[in-house]
């Protein structure tokens, strides 16, 4: 996937306004993805870098990109999506339109041929959109496709947190930002076709994945809460959702999982250790 993400990378339409460099930042001791690079670096006009990040913590390595960006401006990007020919350029005119501190596209799902009908119905990989410049809060916020202002990284406070090293960094890095002042909009035309393969299409995965959710460490009161009353409600709709399509029995399932973990999690108990699920 990294190989396909690198071509599309440095097959963006400029039309002149802005140069850019790409920074793979490996997140394995093993530089395992260090052949890749090295191949693309060989052949490409572009400036790519490659830099290691040994502990493995999506925040560390997200840091790792800032600290060795040349540019005044940071696009993040994750390797298994792939962005379309246009995706810096709108989100770069998005961000002069409405000048704002950052840009967040949409995340597409991009499903194989082998896909099982009911995990395309059911929209399990569809993320929310909305209209372009419109203004986010950070519960809308992710870094799976954003251009940033390197203005934000100037403040050392302003980094990625090491301590959500397994996931939550994205929204953690937002509702610090926000808070501050910043601002984040939509931009509906720079979208990113995110790959999902055939074992994130089984009902185990995305059971595993409710529970993982669960652990977030920005819940309140509210949501404990709501979590309480969702859980019985979820519970009796269960049988009769069963007759509604295998789709629609998973939606509940998965909602079911999703507020027993978070109510678990506050108890103490994690169902799931690795905040990385991947099959």
């Amino acid at each position: 996937m990294l190989a396909r993400t690198l071509e599309r990378a440095i097959s963006q339409v400029t039309e002149d306004k802005f140069s850019f460099e790409v920074i793979v930042v490996d997140n394995d001791s093993m530089r395992s993805a260090e052949a890749v690079v090295k191949g693309f670096q060989e052949k490409s006009d572009y400036k790519i870098l490659y830099e290691c990040e040994p502990e493995q913590n999506i925040a560390l390595a997200r840091n790792r990109a800032v600290d060795n960006a040349h540019g005044s401006l940071i696009a993040f990007i994750d390797d298994d999506e792939i962005p379309d020919k246009y995706w810096l350029l709108n989100l770069y005119q998005t961000m002069l339109r409405f000048g704002t501190d950052g840009v967040l596209g949409p995340v597409l799902p991009h499903y194989h041929p082998e896909t099982p009908g009911w995990v395309i119905r059911g929209g399990f990989y569809k993320r929310p959109s909305h209209v372009t410049g419109s203004e986010l809060a950070w519960q809308q916020t992710r870094t799976g496709n954003v251009l940033l202002s390197k203005n934000i990284f100037a403040n050392e406070d302003n980094r990625f947190r090491a301590e959500f090293g397994r996931g939550g960094e994205d929204r953690d890095f937002f509702r610090r930002m926000i808070g501050k002042g910043f601002r984040f909009v939509w931009c509906a035309e720079a979208p990113v076709y995110e790959d999902v393969p055939h074992d994130r299409c089984t009902r185990s995965f995305m059971l595993r994945r409710a529970l993982v959710r669960g652990t977030h460490p920005h819940f309140t009161a509210k949501d404990y809460l709501k979590s309480l009353i969702a859980i019985p409600l979820y519970v009796s709709f269960l049988p009769f959702s069963f007759f509604a399509g295998q789709h629609n029995f998973m939606k509940i399932l998965i909602k079911t999982f999703d507020h027993f973990s978070r109510l678990s999690a506050l108890a103490g108990f994690e169902f799931v250790q690795e905040r990385y699920v991947q099959k």
